[in-house]
């Protein structure tokens, strides 16, 4: 038995179930290894998509996301998933192997912590055979405690080693105790109630930890108790999808009528959400309301600005319904929840494009619309990033569980991987992708690797035949568009030459024959839907108005 035997047979006891991998000399024998043990491996054609698929894996599945490169060059293929996990607060273990230590030079050597540590991932060096044990239960203990990726480095000569027999491992998940709900301070859930009952016009914004905690029932009470509207922050999109009075996300991506509702606000409760650059706006979202913050984490300042009056500090559930018990009868603002928002905010959020036409070009607005009245409420949809995203975001009545988004680090070329994470994670649902030409395109290799492992993807692509963020910022400053603007390929013709079905889309009438065609024979597809480049999502709108002389 040598020692990469072993540390597969520690990930196997970790309850790690699929490991996304590209072979290399420093895991390959430890990847085939655990394979050969039973593990659900899928083999994947870039390190980065490897790192991705196994975050959106973690988010959907609810445990943790387990990868594998070569070291080197496979580890700093990483360098933009890695910070993508830590600012999501993804729990990742990556296994990166590493250069032997007793080789006196090695082509694939590098110091690897420094690339790690870069991204505020956590490093963990495995130098001894004797630690091995205790490392990677801490690397999983860590990655699940804190949420967080850690990159563990194994040298490849020190894994081909002999293992010398030892008492069964006892894994991280044997250590983390129960622990009760942490309940806030008394004095400081007084000033939060006197808060809210000297306001009129209250937001209650639910975030990814008011869903961990199981907090999105005590949200709604609270918001029926003081009289105030429901929101959600992107990432935790459809917590309360089916509320009439949630006006839906928060932050840049709030559609027009939400962000006249938010303007409005004289109070945001933000409930497990970390109030972050984005779900604020920068901070013109709300511009006239203070903010209470529920959090087990609360934080005065985030990225650089002060973001709450009053933190209270405790699990969100528990807080939320002591502070129920404190609140006194509502005296109801006029106007303000009358169980409308909801359905005035849908009516709204797709307007953009309506006074715009382009012949053979479908405006994305409109294509989205189309899809979105197609596509079945319990299927998995994958928001993927760039100008887009705004549109495929407005996507209204989904529940979150099958609503995933991974945002921050401003990085696009992830919804594939993330697709395939989800896929892996849901095999028995449909996966239906909603992303970008210039995304879609930095991946396109793993569309072989979508239809070597059989995922049930659908993928739609919003093609602009552009950069979409870029050219309308070039525009709006009144630059060429030259080296953001390529045109439009046939990118149904490059799937077929994957093997996928494909199609290209310029008349969204054709979108409800093409759906069925997909129902009735679920598979690996691709549309490529070619899009009014003209449209600009009105957040693009505000942040970039025209270039004036």
């Amino acid at each position: 038995m040598k020692t990469y035997d072993k540390l597969a047979e520690i990930v196997l006891a970790e309850g790690v179930r699929a490991h996304f991998t590209l072979l290399g000399d420093a895991n390959m024998h430890f990847a085939q290894k655990l394979a050969g043990l039973g593990m659900r491996t899928i083999h994947v054609r870039h390190e980065h998509t490897a790192a991705s698929m196994a975050m959106s894996f973690a988010n959907a599945d609810g445990g943790v996301g387990f990868c594998s490169v070569t070291c080197g060059p496979g580890l700093t293929q990483l360098m933009t998933a890695l910070p993508a996990a830590v600012r999501n607060g993804v729990p990742l273990v990556v296994f990166a192997g590493e250069s032997p230590m007793h080789a006196p030079w090695y082509n694939q050597g590098i110091e690897q912590a420094p690339f790690v540590a870069a991204t505020r991932a956590r490093y963990m060096p495995i130098h001894s055979r004797k630690l091995l044990e205790q490392r990677m239960r801490e690397a999983f203990l860590i990655a699940r405690r804190d949420r967080t990726p850690v990159v563990v480095g194994l040298p490849m000569d020190l894994q081909k080693e002999p293992w010398e027999k030892t008492a069964d491992y006892t894994p991280s998940t044997a250590l983390m105790q129960p622990t009760g709900r942490l309940q806030p301070d008394p004095e400081r859930l007084a000033q939060a109630a006197e808060m809210i009952g000297a306001a009129r016009r209250i937001v209650v914004i639910g975030g990814r930890g008011a869903q961990r905690a199981d907090a999105a029932g005590a949200c709604r009470r609270l918001a029926e108790r003081c009289g105030a509207l429901l929101a959600t922050t992107l990432p935790a999109r459809g917590l309360f999808h089916d509320d009439p009075d949630c006006i839906s996300i928060a932050g840049g991506f709030a559609a027009p009528l939400a962000r006249e509702v938010f303007a409005e606000a004289d109070l945001i409760v933000a409930v497990g959400a970390s109030l972050a650059q984005h779900m604020r706006d920068g901070g013109k979202l709300y511009p006239n309301a203070k903010v209470l913050q529920i959090d087990l984490r609360p934080a005065m300042i985030n990225q650089g600005a002060v973001v709450t009056d009053l933190a209270v500090q405790g699990d969100a559930r528990a807080t939320l319904e002591a502070l129920c018990d404190l609140l006194p009868d509502p005296t109801p603002t006029p106007g303000w929840r009358d169980g409308t928002r909801r359905a005035a905010v849908e009516g709204d959020a797709a307007a953009p494009g309506r006074h715009l036409a382009a012949p053979g070009l479908i405006n994305p607005d409109e294509a989205v619309a189309a899809l979105d009245r197609l596509i079945p409420k319990t299927w998995e949809v994958v928001n993927s990033s760039g100008h887009c995203s705004y549109f495929s975001a407005q996507m209204f009545g989904r529940p979150m569980r099958h609503f995933h988004t991974i945002r921050e680090f401003g990085a696009i070329g992830n919804g594939l991987a993330y697709a395939m994470g989800v896929a892996v994670a849901r095999p028995d649902t449909p996966v239906v992708l909603m992303d970008g030409d210039g995304s879609f395109l930095m991946h396109v290799q793993e569309l072989e690797t979508i239809r070597r492992h059989g995922l049930n993807i659908l993928v739609c692509v919003l093609n602009d035949g552009a950069y979409g963020s870029e050219i309308h910022k070039l525009r709006a400053d009144g630059l060429p568009e030259e080296g953001a603007n390529f045109g439009r390929d046939d990118l149904g013709r490059i799937a077929r030459g994957f093997g996928l079905e494909g199609a290209m889309v310029t008349d969204q009438d054709v979108l409800p024959g093409l759906f069925q065609r997909f129902s009735d024979n679920p598979g690996p597809t691709v549309w490529d839907i070619h899009i009014n480049d003209s449209v600009a999502s009105p957040q693009m709108q505000r942040a970039h108005p025209p270039h004036k002389a």
